[in-house]
């Protein structure tokens, strides 16, 4: 096409790029970035671009510089003929001559006097220059305006300044074609496809990268219905509803759709648009730009795909369910036809499959199959090398057996062998009903999975395997068990016997002088002329010595963990002195133990019981350990972290520190590591079980703490037990209890007791106090009184142990039949409350005194 000179236009790609660049600008793209963009937008100089495909090729962009020139805002100008701007004083002829190089489609530069929307006339120096789209076809005009006004007045004397300007508009043009390239060359690197779709027409103009994008040629055309036969016909009707909401909505156009390029590979696209509109705001068209985000989007997947995997793997018990999940997320992942696992016997050159996944259509595999019938890869598979092929029928590896693969719907495979100590054992398997090329990140993925799912079906068979063997086991080592057990016995009873000859000499020393308080001080109260004050002394005497003998006869209870489990808040220094007699009577007298507490008391909440039961193996490791002479000393302090051990790193926090450190032999270092494993002991034959110190380590680790150990050989051994340290509660300390009698004021008791001495000495102790008592000397005669009114009754006070219903089970009959009804239970040692605890049910221990029982009374009638 010629110029205003006559020359033809140069329609180079440099044009092309400058097309491209611009169209950006008018379709709204947000390039404001770009320096020529920013200076079109910005620069003082007015431009307008105008559309003559459009009816009357009205303005479609101007500036703010074109709009304060002018005095009409962006609004009132878009839409409009430049025609708006001649007035009376614009001469027709210059007009004539605009309009004649529009239709000849040539640029311009011209003088034109124009009116500002307030009338005020000023003289515009019109520059105009047509642009051409990628076709060659005329896209819109651009036109620069210069206000010359005063230029035009001082005209005779700036004819040198006009000379310069021009040379600076030059110089401006020439600096915006550059800029223009580079937004060209920049959206060309960037691999984004530049369109333009008319709303009416459906008539698309695409870019070249576009073009290439959807896998079409350049030099062809690319229509909309080529759009659209390309698009997925999954992803079709969702891309027309964006487009159409775009259109209604008037909002931006956002759509992700895979489409099959020529070649038949199946990509992602991610389109962004813009919908433009004329002045009544009908939908002219929409512009935007594509780009290719397959890799982006294979890549989650991928990453979706293993996360899913790993799920998979943890959830799953079964190895042939493993393989067939593994499968199926593969197929669904790279959506394939066939996937499918199996092991592989090398010398026989075989596959067995249990099952495999297939898409809709496809019918699944099971069995043995020879693998050469498939085709000569085996060979490659043994060698521990992958088998990629596009098409059976093109690869001289599956050529001949072709038609045994289609009868599989297998066009095109890819086999990833799994080799352990160089041998092949399985395989990971995925086909296509037709030819298709494989990408290197498939492969990759499969290997990837096909390891992993090896992997975790191997683990899975020996967790299953190992199972069985300790089931096994468990049978075997109880049939070993009673056969070793008569032979055991003796040895076992002589071991019992020696434990129970050095705890029960001590006790029986410590309940004799009890008894013998008791004795002298009930004959010294028969004496006719004794005063009051020696009768107090006397009954004193007495109370506190069977408080003694019940404490002693608690602590035999802990130790022998017949009392049932209650964790609670305790002062670690308080239950160290209550256990010191006890742990006195158990290492005997040659020993000597020293406690160091702190000065501050240490709280830790623990069951009571379980903690005096590690004490006491702890301290029976350390007696044995000194040949039954020499020290132990035992201090509490509270530390600020567990040290690193066993290869755990150091757990900062409040902890108690209760260390146990003896005088004796010491353990090699090299059994440090083992001694809280259970059964391990270094101690000869029959002299332990081993099971103490395994004791203390679990009931460290379900404390939330730990214990350590450091001994030197022929030195000593220090164990320390680390437990969490909490906050004081209301702990009771000796002495602090002040016991007062409570007034029954006719509160009815049901009492439930099978010993008669008991039952009526607690019925006449209540009745004293004014509660109304009503005896059953089992629980069903209990049951047959309540069954006869149970209103009279406020509490049922029952003994555990008695003979048929025990007190527990009469507790819950209780509970379900008169649930209104509080219950209290009082035992002196019960299996049952040991194994199953107190079933929510108030407990008070024997022997109790009749204030304690009077506060359990008061306090459950409420």
């Amino acid at each position: 096409m010629k110029d205003a000179t006559g020359q033809m236009t140069d329609r180079t790609p440099k044009n092309t790029a400058d097309a491209e660049r611009i169209a950006a600008e008018l379709i709204g793209q947000d390039l404001g970035t770009d320096p020529f963009v920013a200076a079109v937008r910005a620069t003082r100089m007015p431009m307008i671009i105008t559309n003559p495909r459009l009816p009357d090729n009205p303005v479609v962009f101007t500036n703010n510089a074109f709009c304060r020139l002018t005095g009409y805002s962006r609004e009132e100008i878009l839409g409009r003929n430049c025609r708006f701007l001649q007035g009376p004083k614009t001469d027709r002829a210059t007009v004539d001559t605009i309009r004649a190089a529009v239709r000849r489609v040539e640029s311009l530069e011209i003088d034109v006097q124009n009116h500002r929307k307030d009338g005020e006339t000023f003289w515009n120096r019109l520059l105009m220059a047509p642009v051409f789209d990628t076709e060659g076809v005329l896209a819109y005009f651009f036109a620069s305006q210069v206000d010359v006004t005063l230029e035009r007045e001082r005209l005779k004397g700036l004819e040198s300044s006009n000379a310069s300007l021009m040379a600076e508009l030059t110089d401006r043009l020439r600096a915006q074609q550059e800029q223009e390239q580079e937004l060209a060359f920049t959206l060309k690197a960037a691999r984004f496809g530049t369109w333009s779709l008319e709303v009416d027409t459906r008539q698309l103009t695409a870019s070249e990268t576009c073009k290439e994008i959807f896998g079409r040629p350049a030099d062809q055309p690319f229509t909309y219905e080529d759009r659209q036969a390309a698009i997925h016909p999954d992803d079709r009707e969702r891309s027309e509803a964006e487009m159409a909401r775009c259109v209604a909505d008037g909002t931006d156009y956002h759509v992700v759709y895979r489409v099959y390029r020529l070649d038949g590979e199946l990509r992602w696209i991610g389109s962004r648009g813009q919908p433009f509109f004329n002045a009544s705001g009908r939908a002219l068209r929409i512009a935007g730009v594509s780009t290719d985000i397959t890799d982006q989007r294979r890549s989650e997947i991928t990453r979706a795909a293993l996360v899913e995997l790993g799920d998979m793997f943890r959830d799953t018990e079964n190895p042939d369910d493993i393989a067939f999940s593994a499968a199926q997320i593969i197929g669904r992942s790279i959506e394939t036809s066939r996937v499918g696992y199996g092991e592989i016997d090398p010398d026989a050159e075989t596959i067995t499959i249990v099952r495999d996944w297939t898409a809709a259509g496809i019918t699944p595999l099971s069995g043995t199959f020879a693998l050469h019938k498939f085709g000569s890869y085996v060979e490659d598979m043994k060698r521990g090398e992958e088998v990629c092929i596009a098409d059976v029928r093109d690869d001289e590896r599956t050529r001949a057996k072709a038609d045994a693969l289609e009868a599989v719907d297998a066009r095109a495979i890819i086999n990833i062998p799994i080799m352990e100590n160089g041998r092949l054992v399985a395989m990971f398997y995925s086909t296509s009903v037709s030819t298709r090329k494989w990408r290197p990140d498939e492969v990759m993925f499969l290997r990837e999975v096909a390891d992993r799912t090896r992997i975790a079906t191997e683990r899975r068979r020996s967790e299953q395997a190992l199972a069985a063997l300790a089931a096994s086991l468990e049978q075997q080592v109880v049939a070993r068990t009673g056969e070793l057990q008569q032979a055991e016995d003796a040895l076992r009873q002589s071991q019992k016997m020696e434990a129970v000859g050095q705890l029960t000499g001590g006790v029986a020393h410590d309940f004799n002088n009890l008894l013998t308080v008791i004795r002298s001080a009930t004959d010294l109260l028969k004496r006719p002329d004794l005063s009051a004050e020696r009768r107090h002394r006397y009954i004193d005497a007495i109370s506190d010595t069977a408080d003694r003998a019940a404490k002693l006869t608690g602590q035999l209870l802990a130790f022998a963990r017949r009392q049932a489990l209650k964790p609670e808040v305790i002062d670690v220094g308080q239950g160290l002195r209550v256990i010191s007699d006890m742990l006195a009577t158990l290492t005997g007298s040659r020993i000597v133990i020293g406690i160091d507490l702190p000065e501050t008391p240490c709280f830790i909440h623990v069951d009571p019981s379980q903690l005096d039961t590690a004490l006491v193996n702890m301290a029976v490791n350390a007696r044995d350990a000194m040949d039954g002479a020499g020290r132990i000393d035992v201090a509490v302090r509270a530390v600020s972290q567990i040290p690193a051990v066993r290869g755990h790193p150091a757990m900062p926090g409040r902890y108690v520190a209760i260390s146990m450190t003896d005088t004796g032999s010491g353990i090699a270092a090299d059994k440090l590591e083992r001694i809280f494993e259970p059964f391990f002991t270094t101690k000869g034959v029959g002299q332990g079980t081993g099971l103490g110190l395994s004791q203390v380590f679990g009931f460290a680790k379900q404390s939330d703490g730990d214990i350590t150990v450091t001994s030197e050989v022929g030195r000593g051994t220090t164990f320390t037990l680390y437990l969490p340290e909490v906050e004081q509660r209301d702990v009771p300390v000796a002495g602090d209890i002040v016991e007062t009698l409570a007034d029954g004021h006719g509160t009815c008791v049901l009492v439930v007791e099978d010993n008669k001495d008991v039952g009526t000495f607690t019925t006449q102790s209540l009745a004293e106090l004014g509660y109304v008592t009503v005896w059953a000397s089992n629980a069903q005669e209990a049951l047959a009184e309540l069954e006869r009114d149970a209103s009279r009754f406020d509490i049922v006070f029952s003994d555990v142990v008695m003979p048929g219903m025990n007190g527990i089970d009469l507790g819950k009959v209780v509970r379900e039949t008169y649930p209104d009804l509080p219950v209290v239970l009082t035992s002196g040692y019960s299996n049952v409350l040991a194994q199953d605890g107190t079933h929510g049910f108030e407990l008070l221990h024997k022997p109790y005194s009749v204030e304690q029982l009077s506060r359990i009374l008061r306090k459950v009638a409420g």
